[in-house]
């Protein structure tokens, strides 16, 4: 399986750069205290961090907001996960408990202010690709039963049977979704200039060494960008 980025995706944006981590064999069941605290403690942090501050001025948030408005999409209406995430917590709610490696990868979002996401290996076909929707493609959300396909030229995630993310990271399917039983998952963060390339690269160390401790199995980490479009796992 591969994962690649479309050449075009480079061309229309800034400088994208994406960390993956590929987990083999974890152990996803249930959920954890330490990793609740982590999410409890990272919150308050998160508030403390954005008193006084515009969301949507944040200098990890305004590139995303660009971004969507360029292949389309109002951000008011749409948002990036991790803005998303990000408001949840500063409206004074807690982030729900899914499942550990949800859980971690939350947590990670609302530290670093980036999106992060993940998609079950075992329920994908084919190869991953970050592309451009013609907008025929098969979608369903998350949590939902009924298809609502892509705008042609909304910036996706697919495999050979559809829509795994659409608005580059406004939601995720529901076909793909990490859940207690998955064994084997792909993890992406996700970087837009002039977010500096180092915060993705830290975010992404940081979470790879959690889902070491907490998850078990094999964890290998990749990065994609301009130079390196395609990775083989």
């Amino acid at each position: 399986m591969k994962f690649r980025i479309d050449e075009q995706i480079f061309e229309d944006f800034d400088k994208p750069l994406i960390g993956v981590i590929v987990c083999r064999e974890i152990n996803n069941i249930g959920n954890d205290s330490e990793i609740d605290k982590l999410l409890r403690t990272e919150e308050a942090n998160l508030r403390k961090k954005f008193n006084g501050v515009e969301i949507s001025e944040h200098p990890n948030i305004a590139p995303w907001r660009q971004a969507y408005r360029k292949f389309g999409s109002k951000p008011r209406d749409y948002r990036c996960s991790g803005e998303a995430l990000a408001r949840i917590v500063l409206r004074g709610s807690e982030i729900r408990n899914i499942n550990k490696l949800v859980d971690l990868y939350n947590y990670i979002s609302i530290k670093y202010t980036l999106p992060v996401g993940a998609e079950d290996l075992d329920k994908m076909k084919g190869d991953l690709v970050l592309g451009f929707a013609d907008g025929t493609e098969d979608y369903t959300p998350l949590g939902k039963d009924d298809q609502d396909p892509p705008k042609k030229g909304e910036v996706i995630y697919r495999d050979d049977i559809g829509v795994i993310c659409r608005r580059w990271n406004w939601r995720e399917g529901d076909r793909t979704k990490i859940t207690n039983e998955t064994k084997n998952a792909i993890v992406v963060i996700e970087s837009l200039a002039p977010i500096p390339e180092d915060l993705a690269k830290d975010a992404l160390n940081e979470l790879a060494e959690l889902l070491k401790k907490y998850c078990g199995g094999e964890i290998t980490t990749y990065f994609l960008d301009k130079e390196t479009k395609e990775v083989d796992f």
